[in-house]
C-alpha cells in the first residue's frame, strides 16, 4: 500500500479565555457589502449631530472662502455679479451636501434655449444665458445606461439622466448639462450594481464609528444617573414582600426618610436598619469618550478640533498640525473634485456675465488660512527689502531692470492684497519712475548756467 498523507490543523484553545471558540472576542473580522437605505441616511442626518457635522463641514469649508477671479476690475464685478444672481455659491454649498449625505447630487445648468436631451455648448451662452440652477439628489435624478466606448467623453458614466416631472412627464437630460457630486467612490459599480451610475454616502463607511460614540456618550450619560446608588438593608424584607399592606408601609417609610433627608441631609432610619452609599468612578469616562471621538474623527477626516470646535488638549498642543493637514485636505477637494465639476458651468458663468469669452480670465481658489496683520506687514517688508538687494546687488549694474522689477512688484503688491487697488492707481498717476527726472535732465540741472 501506499503511503498515507495525513493533514492535521492544530490549534490553540482555551474554553476559559474562549480563545480559539466560536465566542473569541479576538476572532478574525469579516467584511460585507454595507447597506444603508435613504431613510436610515435621513434618520442619522436628522437624529445626530455627528453625522451632520461629518457631512457639512467639509462641503461649509470647500466653500466659505471662495474663489477669486483674476481679471480686468470691470470683468471681474460683472462675473461677481452675475455668481450672486445665480447664487452659484449658495447652489454649490447645497449640492454638495446632499452629494455627501446620499452619494450623488447635481446641479442642473438651465439655459431655457436648447433640447436638455442634447450636449451643453457653453460657445452658444450669450450675455445673461443662464436662466437657473437647480440642485437635483440621486433620489430625483435617475441615471441611464453606462457609456462603454472608451473614446466618449462619458466613458464609464451614465449617458443620460431622467428626471420625472410635472404630471409625470419624463425629462431626459444630458450629463454636460449637469455639475455632478458623487459622494464616496463607488469601487466597482459592476459587481455591487448597488450605485447604478452614483457614488456612495459619505456614512457608508463611517457610521459604525459614529454609531459607537453615541452609544458611549449614552452609556455614560446614564452611568451618571446611577452614579450614587443609596443601600438600605431591611430585617425580614425578603420575607415580607408579596405583602400588600407590608409593601406599602415600606414605600411610605422610606418616602419621608428620603424626604427628612433632602431638607437637612439627616437620614433617620431603625436600629436594626444598615444603611450604605455607593459611588460608581467616573474619572476616566472623559478619556474613554474622547477615545471614541477621536475614531469618529479619523473615520471622517476632520481633525477634532474642528469636528468637536474645541480648543486641542495636552501640553504644547496647538492643533496648527491637523489644521493644516485638514486645509491640504480641503484644498486638494477643491482642486480635484470641484474645479473638473464646475468646469464648464465657469465657461458658461464667462459668457453669462460678460457675453463673451477672454481666455486671460481665470481664478484661483481663495486660501482658507488667513495671515494676521503682523505676518502680512512682515512679508510686504521682505519682499520689498528683496527688491531693493535686487537693484544694488550688482555693483552698478542691475541684475533686473527697474521697470521689470516695478510691474513684478505691482502685480505681486496687488494680487495678496497687500496694496489693495495699486494697479488701477498706477494708471491712473503713473509710475514713479515716469514721474523721476531723466537722465538728461539730471546732467543739464547739474550743469553751471552761463550768465552772459
Amino acid at each position: 500500500m501506499g503511503n498515507i498523507l495525513t493533514l492535521a490543523r492544530d490549534s490553540l484553545t482555551s474554553l476559559v479565555s474562549r480563545m480559539g471558540t466560536e465566542r473569541d472576542k479576538a476572532s478574525t473580522v469579516f467584511y460585507t457589502q454595507p447597506v444603508l437605505t435613504d431613510d436610515q441616511i435621513v434618520a442619522a442626518y436628522r437624529g445626530s449631530w455627528l453625522p451632520r457635522k461629518i457631512i457639512d463641514i467639509p462641503a461649509l469649508d470647500s466653500c466659505r472662502k471662495w474663489r477669486d477671479w483674476q481679471a480686468d476690475d470691470k470683468v471681474i464685478e460683472l462675473i461677481e455679479k452675475e455668481e450672486k444672481r445665480l447664487n452659484i455659491k449658495g447652489k454649490i454649498l447645497e449640492a454638495s451636501k446632499k452629494g455627501r449625505l446620499f452619494g450623488g447630487a447635481a446641479l442642473y445648468i438651465g439655459t431655457s434655449d436648447e433640447d436638455p436631451l442634447q450636449p451643453l455648448a457653453p460657445e452658444k451662452v450669450g450675455k445673461a444665458g443662464i436662466k437657473h440652477l437647480t440642485v437635483l439628489t440621486r433620489r430625483q435624478l435617475k441615471a441611464g445606461a453606462i457609456d462603454r466606448d472608451p473614446e466618449s467623453e462619458w466613458f464609464n458614466k451614465p449617458e443620460n439622466y431622467y428626471l420625472t416631472g410635472l404630471n409625470g412627464k419624463q425629462l431626459i437630460i444630458h450629463p454636460s448639462r449637469l455639475v455632478l457630486f458623487n459622494g464616496a467612490m463607488a469601487p466597482d459599480d459592476d459587481i455591487s450594481g448597488m450605485s447604478q451610475g452614483w457614488g456612495e454616502s459619505i456614512l457608508t463607511a463611517t457610521l459604525d464609528a459614529i454609531k459607537n460614540a453615541d452609544s458611549t456618550a449614552g452609556n455614560i450619560a446614564s452611568l451618571i444617573f446611577e452614579a450614587k446608588i443609596d443601600i438600605i438593608k431591611v430585617p425580614g424584607f425578603t420575607e415580607n414582600i408579596g405583602n400588600k399592606e407590608y409593601e406599602n408601609a415600606i414605600l411610605q417609610r422610606y418616602t419621608l426618610a428620603n424626604t427628612i433627608k433632602g431638607i437637612n441631609g439627616t437620614l433617620i432610619l431603625d436600629a436594626e436598619e444598615e444603611y450604605e452609599s455607593k459611588s460608581a468612578q467616573l474619572s476616566g469616562l472623559t478619556d474613554i469618550m474622547m477615545a471614541f471621538m477621536q475614531i469618529v474623527s479619523g473615520a471622517a477626516d476632520i481633525p477634532v478640533t474642528r469636528l468637536l470646535g474645541q480648543s486641542p488638549a495636552g501640553m504644547n498642543a496647538t492643533g496648527t498640525s491637523d489644521m493644516k493637514n485638514y486645509h491640504d485636505r480641503i484644498q486638494s477637494i477643491q482642486e480635484l473634485e470641484l474645479t473638473p465639476a464646475m468646469a464648464r458651468l465657469d465657461e458658461c458663468i464667462i459668457r453669462s456675465a460678460t457675453g463673451a469669452r477672454d481666455e486671460a480670465i481665470y481664478y484661483e481658489w481663495a486660501p482658507l488660512e488667513q495671515m494676521s496683520e503682523k505676518e502680512k506687514a512682515d512679508i510686504f517688508k521682505t519682499k520689498s527689502d528683496a527688491a531693493r538687494a535686487l537693484i544694488g546687488s550688482a555693483s552698478g549694474q542691475e541684475i533686473i531692470t527697474r521697470e521689470a522689477l516695478s510691474d513684478a512688484l505691482v502685480n505681486t503688491f496687488t494680487e495678496d492684497g497687500s496694496l489693495p487697488g495699486l494697479d488701477g492707481f498706477i494708471g491712473e498717476y503713473g509710475k514713479l519712475s515716469e514721474q523721476e527726472p531723466s537722465e538728461a535732465e539730471i546732467i543739464a540741472a547739474a550743469t553751471p548756467t552761463k550768465i552772459n
